[in-house]
């Protein structure tokens, strides 16, 4: 077997799946070892009734829980700092990120930072082993956090990964630890089914570019690989009903799953689409996956010929009526059209004159090594034009 590929894989964590799971919600922090657990989530989120109940179980079940809620669409420094702060104010054990990606991402890390040695943004964007020297992240001081996703797109819930906007530089800094992955997951379908049907139709597409790009990604990684290829079977199949239908109870849970099989398969890694997505949404304040599905089509021209195989599998793997990458490429802007995504940059509001900036932040962004087709600022600056323009060949 002279030769023959070698690849390291890791696969994720504890998931509770199954309608009503979430009253097992202080079994599992009891479970995770968490006595006094804060709950993190959103400001709007808050003021649902599902906030409430979940605090007011785990203090029925003898846990001291308190919410957090100081969290954006994009959470920020400001935010984490703030929830680290309470944190350590409220000597709390443990986190419970209860939300969507926003949520999960912030309490993920509040959990990883509160108790590190250097200051949040001083912290080693990524790191994979045990801390070593300043800046790294010690995994031995990551709280253990509970995940419970109210939305089926980022699939935080199962990542090791935090996602947060540095305001100071209008970036996204992606933190990156094994010991990030909570350790129980409770995905509950009855739990999304209040989500709007533009909400559920962003977060599906991008589930949908988590598991197109990990597919994408040139390393081996067969595991990853299986489970983007039936990611995206699950999201041809189900994301329009669940969009359809917001009730739809089937539709919800195979599209929970479907999100955790996304962020499962991108430990393999992302590529252009996330590489451009994460600067617009840092300037822009704009929605995670909707941005996403923006550069979707440009992003698959651009690589076209890099996963020509890749596209055939896909194509025939999903029954699409055209095979390769012309029948992935009509799938996906189907699918755009059918959400009414815009087809170009400015109706997210982005204009050319910040293309330069955006294309050297698109450089440095930890997605660009990873596409199949090298990057550097000059081509990202073009696929910015394309997709302010609207150019498809």
């Amino acid at each position: 077997m002279s030769g023959f590929p070698s690849g390291i894989w890791r696969f994720p964590t504890e998931i509770r799946f199954g309608p009503g799971r979430v009253d097992e919600l202080a079994s599992a922090c009891g479970d995770a070892g968490m006595r006094r657990p804060l709950i993190v989530t959103d400001e709007g989120l808050a003021r649902h009734s599902m906030i409430g109940g979940a605090r007011d179980a785990l203090q029925d079940a003898g846990m001291a829980a308190e919410v957090f809620a100081r969290v954006r669409g994009n959470p920020t420094g400001t935010n984490v700092r703030d929830g680290m702060e309470a944190f350590r104010d409220g000597d709390f054990d443990g986190v419970v990120a209860f939300g969507g990606g926003s949520a999960l991402d912030a309490g993920k890390a509040i959990a990883m930072a509160t108790y590190q040695q250097a200051e949040l943004f001083d912290l080693h964007v990524s790191a994979e082993g045990p801390g070593r020297g300043p800046g790294a992240i010690d995994g031995s001081r990551v709280a253990p956090v509970v995940a419970v996703p109210t939305t089926a797109g980022t699939g935080s819930e199962t990542g090791r990964a935090a996602v947060v906007t540095e305001e100071a530089t209008q970036q996204k800094r992606i933190f990156v630890h094994p010991a990030m992955m909570p350790r129980i997951v409770i995905e509950d379908p009855k739990l999304t089914v209040g989500l709007p049907a533009n909400l559920t139709a962003w977060t599906g597409l991008d589930a949908l570019a988590h598991c197109f790009e990990a597919l994408s990604v040139p390393e081996l990684h067969p595991f990853c690989d299986g489970v983007a290829m039936e990611g995206m079977r699950l999201i041809h199949t189900w994301l329009p009903r669940a969009v359809d239908d917001g009730r739809d109870l089937e539709a919800r849970g195979h599209m929970l799953v479907a999100a955790s099989m996304g962020s499962t398969a991108f430990q393999k890694g992302l590529g252009a689409i996330h590489a451009l997505s994460h600067p617009v949404g840092a300037r822009y304040d704009t929605h995670h996956g909707l941005t996403n599905a923006v550069f979707f089509p440009y992003v698959l021209a651009f690589n076209a010929e890099a996963i020509a195989d890749k596209c055939d599998r896909l194509s025939a793997y999903l029954g699409l009526a055209k095979p390769g990458v012309t029948g992935v490429m009509d799938w996906v802007l189907e699918l755009r059209e059918r959400f009414e995504v815009p087809h170009t940059l400015a109706g997210l509001g982005v204009d050319d004159g910040e293309l330069d900036a955006l294309a050297e932040a698109a450089a440095a962004d930890p997605s660009a090594p990873s596409n199949p087709v090298p990057l550097d600022a000059m081509s990202l600056k073009r696929l910015y034009l394309d997709a302010l323009e609207g150019r498809l060949p």
